[in-house]
């Protein structure tokens, strides 16, 4: 298992250190046109797809699977909502899975799971994305080489993990004050508060100065996004960080970036004002910089009722 293990995290890190040299050459000049690598391959800040990943699986304590799903926004700025249907699916029992439908740039990892029973065998989950045109898909399946623990995501994601006390870290923890469900007139701020705790291991520590492509800030954090519905319609108050790698700024992958001082009270609140009806799924989500939790707020934005005059 360990073999299969080190040759999946090789393959991933080889994989994660050619996307990050792509864009930190991306940041090189400005425009839409942001880079351009010498075998050819241009980096684009908007106007690309979005390409789902299949991060593997779990075998949960009944013996149900959960597949885990991720993607990378091609784009180094341009979010991306892509409603559930016929370009945002996920067969079979779909086309809903709960997939995200709004989407951060670059790559986004474990970011969603899906449950599939014991007798799943050899078939395959799909999750299909179009956008601008271009079609991608992920295929997940039980192959044993997808086989996710603690250790391969800590190392995917932070590059810690298989050392010494590292290897006890556990995902924070967090939750959400009040209903799942909310409902808030449109223009009227709505206040969300989220409860986290970590264990502290490993002991936090800010991205290096020096930026080594493979390393992100280490200790807990907090922070909301836009999981579903039209992003652009959505404020937060205080602004959130970035919780996708962007080295240039308020994120955990930019250099001297520290996680912020924890709150005494381990509440992490959050005022959200929406500029159009619908309905949204805020997120919140807490990382230790290798493991993370999430959980999700469902908001019915409507309109004001007056009365015609």
């Amino acid at each position: 298992m360990h073999q299969v293990g080190d040759r999946i995290v090789a393959r991933r890190l080889a994989i994660a250190q050619a996307t990050v040299v792509a864009v930190m050459l991306a940041l090189l000049v400005s425009g839409d046109v942001r880079g351009q690598i010498a075998s050819g391959t241009i980096v684009y800040s908007s106007g690309q797809n979005v390409v789902p990943a299949y991060e593997g699986w779990e075998e949960n304590p009944d013996g149900t699977f959960n597949m885990v799903f991720g993607y990378f926004n091609r784009n180094l700025d341009e979010r991306l909502d892509i409603p559930i249907g016929p370009d945002n699916s996920l067969e079979p029992g779909g086309p809903d899975r709960g997939q995200p439908t709004h989407f951060l740039p670059r790559r986004n990892r474990f970011l969603f799971r899906v449950k599939v029973p014991r007798d799943f065998g050899q078939k395959e989950l799909v999750w299909t994305l179009t956008a601008y045109g271009q079609t991608e898909k992920a295929f997940g399946t039980l192959r044993p080489e997808y086989v996710l623990d603690d250790i391969i995501v800590m190392r995917d994601t932070g590059f810690f993990g298989q050392h010494g006390k590292e290897r006890e870290n556990k995902p924070p923890v967090v939750k959400i004050e009040g209903d799942a469900r909310r409902t808030v007139f449109l223009g009227q701020p709505l206040t969300l508060t989220a409860l986290a705790t970590d264990d502290g291991i490993p002991r936090p520590r800010p991205t290096p100065l020096q930026l080594p492509a493979r390393y992100t800030a280490i200790g807990l954090r907090v922070a909301w996004f836009v999981y579903r519905g039209p992003g652009k319609a959505v404020t937060f108050a205080p602004e959130q960080f970035k919780v996708y790698p962007d080295y240039r700024s308020n994120s955990p992958w930019t250099p001297g970036w520290s996680p912020p001082p924890l709150p005494a009270d381990g509440k992490f609140p959050v005022t959200v004002t929406f500029s159009a009806p619908g309905t949204f799924v805020l997120r919140v989500m807490a990382h230790d910089g290798g493991l993370l939790s999430s959980q999700d707020v469902t908001v019915e934005v409507v309109s004001s009722a007056v009365p015609d005059r």
